[in-house]
């Protein structure tokens, strides 16, 4: 096995442990790194490796939220905690436009929309979204304050957003932060409300994404897609802490600061630079 491989999943699980979780795209990064740095592995490998790394940084979000995410608790006999188990019905309802969104343009979306160009607008369009959201919401009360306090409406709404989300350098999370602030949902909640919404999405991504790829994993592919997962897991804990700290204090508009520019550099780089180099 090649070390300089190992030391690219190492680097791209770093990537996907910082991206996931705020709100400026996993995807779009990750596929911007692979523009300068890419793993020496079949397209189908690493079209697969994009999303089953996240599984990683999910862990980290059940490892950190497992106690508020079990639905039971064992206290003379099991009992159903009903506050979960109606949130993670909100969950399930929520995850219903983006799966048949999923299944039925994922393809078209990968062949078409998978680009440089397409991931800087996104970042830039976004980025501008959550200055302008911030700036509406600064005087505003929010209506729902905890993340137990989302209705099935509003939970159906915020999966109506990350619908968005299909569109590579969107960010799933920014997506689903920016409808429940536009609908009245605090920053924590909505960022707690994203953390459970992704559970459930990115094993079921990661799961297609396998049986497409099939179970037929070189040594290599074995070993590069195992340090992007561990990697990712263990800078997410750090990450997913960081975030819940910061927006108690701050709102959003740092994150969408750092997408205009970094989408304006990367159409520089690529409608321009490039064609000079």
């Amino acid at each position: 096995m090649n070390i300089t491989e190992i030391l690219k999943a190492v680097f791209l699980g770093i990537v996907e442990g910082i991206t996931e979780w705020l709100p400026i795209s996993s995807t779009g990064h990750m596929l911007l790194v692979d523009e300068f740095l890419q793993l020496e592995m079949s397209d189908a490998f690493k079209e697969m490796f994009f999303v089953v790394i996240q599984l990683g940084a999910i862990l980290a979000v059940v490892s950190v939220f497992f106690k508020r995410m079990i639905p039971f608790e064992i206290n003379n006999g099991m009992k159903i905690k009903k506050d979960t188990f109606s949130l993670w019905v909100k969950v399930v309802i929520a995850c219903i436009p983006g799966a048949v969104v999923t299944l039925l343009f994922d393809d078209f979306i990968e062949s078409r929309l998978h680009t440089p160009v397409v991931i800087a607008l996104t970042l830039i369009i976004y980025g501008v979204a959550f200055i302008v959201i911030e700036n509406m919401a600064k005087n505003k009360t929010p209506k729902t304050n905890q993340l137990e306090m989302i209705s099935y409406k509003e939970a159906l709404l915020i999966g109506l957003f990350q619908v968005l989300s299909i569109i590579p350098g969107t960010s799933r999370s920014g997506s689903t932060i920016i409808g429940a602030l536009i609908i009245g949902v605090s920053r924590v909640a909505a960022a707690e409300f994203t953390f459970f919404l992704a559970v459930p999405v990115m094993f079921g991504l990661s799961a297609l994404k396998l049986l497409d790829f099939g179970f037929s994993f070189s040594t290599d592919e074995i070993i590069v897609l195992l340090v992007g997962c561990v990697t990712a897991f263990a800078v997410s804990l750090g990450v997913v802490k960081f975030l819940m700290s910061y927006i108690k204090k701050k709102d959003f508009k740092l994150f969408g600061i750092y997408r205009i520019v970094l989408g304006a550099l990367v159409l520089i780089y690529f409608l321009g630079l490039q064609k000079i180099i």
